[in-house]
C-alpha cells in the first residue's frame, strides 16, 4: 500500500515528468531523494501515456548515471532490479525494463561492459529471450538506442536477429529493426528487404524527452 506521502510524491514525479523542458525535469527529479525516486520512475513504466513512460525511462537513466557516479554499486542494483522487473518471480511483466537499462548503460561504459550481453540476449531465443510482442519493442529500441552510442559493440548474431525483424508483421518492430542497423552503421540499402525501402507506416521514435513520427521508408532513406 502506497502511504499519503508516497503517493503524493508519485503524483508530484507525473507532473515533473510533463514539464516540456527535458533539462528543467531532469533537475526538479533530481532534487527528490534517489531510493524514493527510483520507486516512482518505476511505478510510471507503466503509465497509459507512452511519452510520460519513456520520459520515466530517460529519467531513470539520469538517475542511474548519477547514482554511478557516487556508488557504482547503487547503480548495479538499480540494474538488477530493473532486470528482476522483468522476470515471472517479481510478479511483474516488465514494461520499460530494456529501455531503462539502455538509459543507463548509455552514460556508463563501466556498467556497459558488464551488462550489455544481457541487453542483447533478451532478443535472443537462445538465450533470455523475452516473448511478450511490446517487450520485444522495448528490446529493439533498446538496442538501437544503446548501438548509437556504441556501434562497434554489435555482434554477429544480433546484426542477423536484427536483419530478420525487418520482416516482422509488426511495423514499429520493423521500424525499430531499422533504426539499430542505421545506428550500428550497418544498414546495407543493396541488403534490405523491397518492403522496407517502400513501407509507409509511421512509427514514433522518441528523441530523449519527445515523439517524432516518421514513416519507415523515409527512415531506411535517410541512412
Amino acid at each position: 500500500m502506497i502511504k499519503p506521502h508516497g503517493r503524493k510524491t508519485k503524483q508530484k514525479v507525473g507532473k515533473i515528468l510533463s514539464e516540456h523542458s527535458r533539462e528543467t525535469a531532469l533537475k526538479i527529479l533530481a532534487q527528490i531523494p534517489d531510493e524514493q525516486l527510483v520507486g516512482h520512475l518505476f511505478s510510471h513504466f507503466y503509465h497509459k501515456d507512452e511519452l510520460i513512460k519513456f520520459r520515466s525511462i530517460a529519467a531513470m537513466g539520469d538517475l542511474g548515471s548519477r547514482v554511478g557516479q557516487k556508488n557504482m554499486e547503487k547503480a548495479r542494483i538499480i540494474l538488477r532490479r530493473i532486470m528482476w522487473n522483468r522476470n515471472d518471480e517479481s510478479g511483474g511483466i516488465g514494461w520499460g525494463s530494456p529501455e531503462a537499462m539502455v538509459e543507463i548503460l548509455g552514460q556508463s561504459p563501466e556498467l556497459a561492459l558488464e551488462f550489455k550481453s544481457i541487453l542483447f540476449s533478451y532478443l535472443d531465443p537462445r538465450g533470455n529471450y523475452l516473448e511478450h510482442e511490446m517487450l520485444q519493442r522495448g528490446v529493439l529500441w533498446g538496442i538501437g538506442t544503446y548501438l548509437k552510442a556504441n556501434p562497434g559493440d554489435l555482434y554477429k548474431g544480433t546484426k542477423s536477429l536484427l536483419s530478420g525483424c525487418l520482416n516482422s508483421l509488426d511495423p514499429v518492430k520493423r521500424g525499430y529493426a531499422v533504426r539499430a542497423l542505421i545506428n550500428a552503421q550497418c544498414f546495407d540499402r543493396s541488403l534490405i528487404p523491397e518492403n522496407i525501402m517502400a513501407d509507409t507506416y509511421g512509427i514514433d521514435l522518441f528523441n530523449g524527452w519527445d515523439f517524432i513520427t516518421t514513416r519507415i521508408s523515409d527512415l531506411a532513406l535517410s541512412c
